[in-house]
């Protein structure tokens, strides 16, 4: 059923035993171009290590593979150029190309690349590729925005700030401390995709359609071609399994999710209630109507495409569970959720890291904040412990400092001694009770907490240090090159 394509006219990649071409319905159904051409650099280049796998088993002659790679670099060349683009007959990108390289190589020539290998090899490798390499830009983009959100710990100095829980003040904390809590897990993020390469650093090219090749081809030679250190253990997992392009998914909405908690807590703080941070310009909106409005759009935006992520994962996961083991059409639906996560985080994160580097927090008010909302009960009830209160009484104590400051609308720093005296009575001496205002300071409140991990400023030192360590650590995977020796760059094809 396939037909010469010297002339462009429609190609099938499979046929022979049928008396007829696809249905339009069936055709419009199965066409898939207009989302996995992404892929045409990746097919290519895993055709020009095919291709040299023929040569290898003696499929190919010298002069046919010299020719059949200079038809892929005219191919690719075309397809850089926007001259060779899918056709509305082609099904898939293999398709398209297969097309564009029988319309350079001939017939003849071109139709021996397709021996020993099958679609389901060849996309199981393809979207291995692809996401690989958007994996580091993403891991770059991450890195970039953790390194933003360090400078602004470090501007912020021994700025404090109220620390909260359940979105009631608690205790006061550095607001270094607060923006460090946002640079974790976005490291985590990047060690995430760099342990996940290591498993997704395999070929499934030598599986076929399920259980190999008989022609002699040497699918380790290819991996190395097209940068993967190993070849799949099993060629029926190779062709059919999508765990690790599930894998990938989930580490794009736990980015999601990331971004989001840091999106609502900017959101809330640029409000006039808060007035914890003011947005630049440059990265906020206005209203169509209210002329006053000054709106944090990236913030919502990025809290938004969360749920973006999450739905692309979810119905990822929905597509797989239900598959026999090994290739079904199903898959095809493998790559549009992933595509979706990676232009929603490529577009979104640069964005993303400008509002961050741009935002001016307003110190002042942070600091008069800190100690609101009696914040400081806990170092109270700390405070008595260290003399020698049992903790259960100790609570009950700051408890009842709480309840006197609340009755008289005031806070715990402006009771009496007398208050103090008569509340500790049962467990301190009265001279020792009014200097529980040694800790009744934002300043002694953070200072004090200073085990690993802490809020003190020595604590907060060592860990931006640390997390900048990680960071150049795990610059060593974001700035790896994935593609092989069989890829070739415009450029280089234009030299």
């Amino acid at each position: 059923m396939t037909e010469s394509t010297t002339n462009g006219e429609h190609l099938a990649l499979w046929g022979g035993r049928f008396k007829s071409g696809p249905s339009p319905e069936l055709a419009r159904l199965s066409k898939s171009t207009q989302f996995d051409w992404r892929l045409a650099d990746d097919d290519i280049a895993g055709s020009r290590a095919h291709a040299r796998a023929l040569g290898r088993a003696g499929l190919l002659t010298a002069d046919e593979l010299q020719r059949m790679e200079d038809a892929l670099d005219e191919l690719q060349r075309r397809v850089d150029s926007g001259a060779f683009t899918p056709i509305e007959d082609d099904e898939d990108e293999a398709t398209a190309l297969e097309r564009g390289l029988l319309q350079i190589a001939g017939d003849e020539l071109g139709g021996k690349l397709r021996a020993g290998r099958s679609r389901n090899d060849q996309i199981a490798a393809l979207i291995r590729m692809w996401l690989r390499r958007h994996s580091r830009i993403i891991a770059k983009m991450l890195l970039g925005l953790a390194s933003t959100l360090i400078e602004q710990a470090e501007k912020a100095g021994r700025t404090v700030m109220p620390g909260r829980t359940h979105m009631q003040h608690a205790q006061p904390v550095l607001l270094a401390h607060q923006l460090m809590a946002h640079v974790w897990p976005l490291l985590r993020d990047v060690e995430r995709l760099s342990d996940w390469d290591k498993r997704i650093d395999a070929s499934p090219y030598g599986s076929g359609a399920l259980a190999g090749n008989t022609l002699g081809l040497e699918p380790v030679a290819v991996a190395r071609e097209l940068g993967f250190s190993k070849v799949t253990a099993n060629s029926i997992d190779g062709t059919a399994s999508r765990d690790l392009v599930a894998e990938f998914s989930f580490i794009a909405a736990m980015t999601g999710v990331d971004l989001s908690r840091l999106s609502e807590e900017i959101i809330i703080w640029n409000t006039q209630e808060f007035a914890f941070v003011r947005l630049d310009d440059a990265y906020s909106t206005g209203s169509s109507i209210m002329p006053q409005k000054k709106n944090p759009d990236i913030a919502e935006l990025a809290r938004g495409k969360s749920g973006r992520l999450i739905g692309d994962l979810t119905g990822l996961l929905t597509t797989l569970k239900g598959l026999p083991t090994a290739y079904a059409r199903d898959l095809q639906e493998d790559k549009e959720a992933v595509f979706d996560q990676v232009d929603t985080l490529e577009v979104l994160l640069p964005a993303f890291t400008g509002m961050v580097g741009t935002m001016v927090f307003d110190k002042e008010r942070l600091e008069a904040e800190a100690p609101t909302g009696f914040a400081l009960a806990t170092d109270i009830a700390e405070w008595l412990v260290k003399n020698g209160v049992p903790f259960r009484h100790a609570h009950e104590l700051s408890g009842a400092c709480v309840k006197i400051a609340e009755d008289r609308g005031q806070e715990l720093w402006d009771l009496t001694d007398e208050n103090f005296i008569s509340v500790f009575k049962d467990f301190l001496p009265a001279e020792k009770a009014p200097q529980v205002r040694e800790v009744l300071s934002t300043e002694g409140s953070v200072s004090a907490r200073n085990g690993k991990g802490g809020t003190s400023p020595l604590r907060v030192r060592e860990q931006i240090a640390a997390a900048k360590s990680t960071i150049e650590q795990l610059r060593t995977f974001a700035n790896s090159i994935s593609d092989g020796p069989a890829y070739k760059t415009p450029e280089s094809l234009l030299k």
